[in-house]
């Protein structure tokens, strides 16, 4: 079994700025509601080529983000052929192992698995998701006083294994989900924005 995937992230949730998973504290408001994506600009999972696919999540977390017993619905990109789309269920599952595995780990409930139409758009540091009509949300990073976009680097709990996060601020989320009772209209909540690689190989000889 192998991957190897990489790509963009785009995350926004109801904590403020900078949310506090991803230093292991707990969330701002006893709960947190998120939505995530993957895109992959590149990637393989056992052969099949997934370049181009999105997989995102509706994310209902508890309590502290390394708790576990999140509860999630998965929405795989439409334009993914039944092969890629069981290819990346699979290593969102953590069927395939490593690093995907260990930020799968901590969910307790899949309500659900989806295909959805998704876009997801990048560009110099700003990021456009939308999932379906399950999930909307314009993010934008904060920058230095030169432009650089600001990054969280060496932190207990990211989405992004070894990858540095964007922090950023969310000009428009919305999220709506029966299965996690969720309805959300809000503005100038956390966002982040990464780059990522993703690589693991497991001989079963």
């Amino acid at each position: 079994m192998s991957y190897r995937l990489q790509g963009s992230l785009l995350e926004v949730c109801t904590c403020k700025v900078l949310c506090p998973c991803w230093v292991g504290e707990d969330p701002d408001f006893v709960d947190c509601k998120s939505a995530m994506a993957w895109n992959f600009q590149e990637g393989q999972i056992d052969g099949v080529d997934v370049k181009g696919l999105t997989i995102g999540l509706a994310v209902f977390i508890p309590g502290n983000v390394l708790d576990g017993n999140w509860r999630v619905t998965m929405f795989i990109d439409e334009k993914a052929t039944d092969e890629q789309a069981e290819a990346i269920q699979a290593v969102y599952s953590g069927a395939k192992g490593g690093p995907v595995k260990e930020l799968v780990q901590l969910v307790g409930e899949v309500t659900s698995v989806e295909r959805a139409p998704i876009l997801f758009k990048v560009n110099e540091g700003k990021g456009t998701l939308r999932i379906a009509d399950v999930a909307y949300a314009e993010l934008e990073p904060y920058r230095s006083a030169t432009g650089e976009v600001t990054t969280l680097s060496n932190s207990i709990f990211s989405t992004v294994p070894g990858a540095p996060a964007y922090v950023g601020k969310a000009s428009k989320f919305t999220l709506k989900s029966e299965p996690l009772n969720v309805d959300l209209d809000i503005e100038g909540f956390n966002s982040i924005q990464s780059d990522f690689l993703f690589e693991h190989t497991c001989d079963d000889a």
